[in-house]
């Protein structure tokens, strides 16, 4: 994993993968550094992450007193319960929907759970966390938060984008992305990882993205995107054009197999 340090407010905890036929797609964690410290998701539920490892290197993680989980996808779940075993004093922030979920696979210790639905507040010491749904989400459990004294807005899966090289999805900045790809990749994401955006009445769709507008957030932090400093305007515009963009319509069994007689088996060579 890599760390990028965003001020002296947060900590982009970077990992990412490769999306066969999409790209190189980033999968953040943060670290907010506030009075009552923050951990915003906790990498991907795969072995050997090395997420407690990296944490570590950014704070004690018996220190951590929130882990915000924006929704229960095993991208923002791998090392939820190893950091609830070294963070004695944490909480996990989600909603009631968020902790209904979580428990069809492992239950959450309900006396670790602080329910916060999207609109509500929370307040971490030195600053106030401010919940929202995000325009774009593929889990019912999304909640975002924008920061009132960094100005970062933390936006879970929305403003995501495949990137066209693992250097690029590891990025600490996304001005280093081309603008082209930059636009393509958000929009392709977008029409995947929120496909009723081309179901929805477009007027109440465009209603959810003025909240940001209103906001006006200095830094965007994405889970599957590099930190986007300054860039509010050009992703608000992505936003409102995204429902006119194509649907995406994934590979078929026909090109699966095209794809794996590409593929050598292990141990015949």
């Amino acid at each position: 994993m890599q760390i990028h340090q965003i001020g002296r407010d947060a900590s982009v905890l970077n990992d990412q993968l490769e999306v066969p036929g999409v790209g190189f797609l980033a999968v953040n964690a943060f670290v907010l550094q506030a009075t009552e410290p923050v951990v915003v998701d906790t990498g991907l539920s795969l072995p050997d992450r090395g997420f407690m490892e990296a944490l570590g290197t950014v704070l004690d993680p018996r220190d951590v007193r929130w882990i915000w989980l924006t929704h229960p996808d095993r991208d923002h779940t791998g090392a939820l319960f190893d950091l609830l075993e070294a963070a004695p004093q944490a909480k996990v922030i989600t909603t009631y929907l968020g902790a209904g979920i979580m428990s069809t696979e492992r239950p959450l210790p309900m006396d670790r759970v602080y329910l916060l639905n999207p609109g509500q507040s929370l307040d971490v010491g030195d600053r106030t966390l401010r919940a929202f749904r995000p325009p774009l989400f593929d889990s019912p459990a999304t909640v975002g938060f924008y920061d009132d004294r960094s100005g970062i807005c933390f936006s879970s899966d929305c403003f995501g984008a495949p990137m066209p090289s693992s250097e690029l999805a590891g990025g600490s900045e996304v001005r280093d992305v081309p603008q082209d790809a930059l636009r393509a990749g958000q929009w392709l994401w977008a029409t995947i990882d929120s496909p009723w955006i081309h179901t929805v009445d477009q007027q109440r769709y465009l209603a959810t993205v003025q909240p940001l507008v209103d906001m006006d957030p200095a830094v965007i932090l994405s889970t599957h995107l590099p930190p986007a400093t300054g860039q509010t305007t050009e992703f608000i515009e992505m936003l409102t054009l995204a429902p006119g963009r194509d649907p995406w319509v994934g590979p078929d069994q026909r090109a699966l197999e095209e794809m794996l007689a590409g593929f050598e088996p292990a141990g015949t060579a």
